[in-house]
């Protein structure tokens, strides 16, 4: 090998070696912006950065619960929550929401009769049809149940407030019953939906609806929620004006 041909084979091994160092290299990668965010610091307005912010505590004794005596008649439309006060019970106006395809009961303005949920815990198709044997193939989940939210907090809210938990849309989402009744009153760390597109979406509405009614999440839910959330962290924070959280207007 000649000197001048040995000479600029030695530079563009040091320049090579270089470049491996300091990251660069000759094409550019767009990578993925969550994955860059994975080890900063959580952006504002997503569910992440609130997560940071719930108090963590042990979960309170369960004695004293009882659902109607301490968060009111199931489904009440005379509570502070959103949407309440409209001539129309909490449950179907849910379903109005959630359901496609919908056709009301008869002339009523309120009750669903039929529709279509596209089921975000399990990912299934459910036509829903209103009857004594059918109705309970669509549930309405309370997606901080309320048994969980008496032992993180609710005991210490006032009675009409935690009327208004039991029947906010942030915490209400049409679900399939069995999938509903599976989950029980059980937290992040015990259950998640079997749908894993929907995972990062339901524990960003936990968050939201433990931060709008001040409860606090165990250290085993929240490092549940913060797995889920480890692949998708720029998952952001819904509030009471989120489409997929506003009520829908009757007919």
């Amino acid at each position: 090998m000649k000197p001048r041909t040995r000479r600029t084979a030695v530079l563009a091994t040091l320049l090579a070696a270089t470049a491996v160092l300091t990251g660069c290299s000759g094409s550019s990668s767009g990578g993925s912006s969550d994955k860059a965010d994975k080890g900063g610091k959580a952006a504002s307005g997503t569910a992440r950065a609130m997560l940071g912010e719930l108090p963590v505590k042990k979960a309170a004794s369960k004695d004293g619960y009882d659902r109607e005596a301490k968060f009111g008649r199931a489904w009440s439309d005379s509570t502070n929550a959103p949407g309440s006060g409209n001539k129309c019970d909490t449950r179907n106006d849910i379903l109005n929401r959630d359901l496609k395809d919908v056709h009301f009961d008869g002339a009523s303005s309120c009750v669903i009769g039929s529709g279509r949920l596209k089921d975000p815990y399990t990912g299934k198709d459910i036509d829903f049809q209103r009857g004594r044997s059918t109705s309970s193939a669509v549930q309405i989940d309370h997606v901080i149940a309320l048994g969980n939210a008496w032992v993180t907090g609710a005991q210490k809210l006032s009675q009409s407030d935690r009327e208004a938990l039991a029947n906010d849309p942030l915490n209400l989402i049409a679900a399939d019953g069995p999938a509903n009744g599976q989950k029980s009153d059980r937290d992040a760390s015990q259950w998640l939906p079997g749908n894993k597109s929907f995972q990062c979406p339901y524990v960003a509405r936990q968050i939201a609806v433990k931060k709008k009614y001040k409860l606090w999440v165990t250290a085993e839910e929240k490092d549940a929620m913060g797995r889920v959330l480890d692949s998708c962290p720029n998952e952001k924070l819904p509030t009471d004006t989120s489409t997929e959280v506003t009520l829908k207007s009757q007919r």
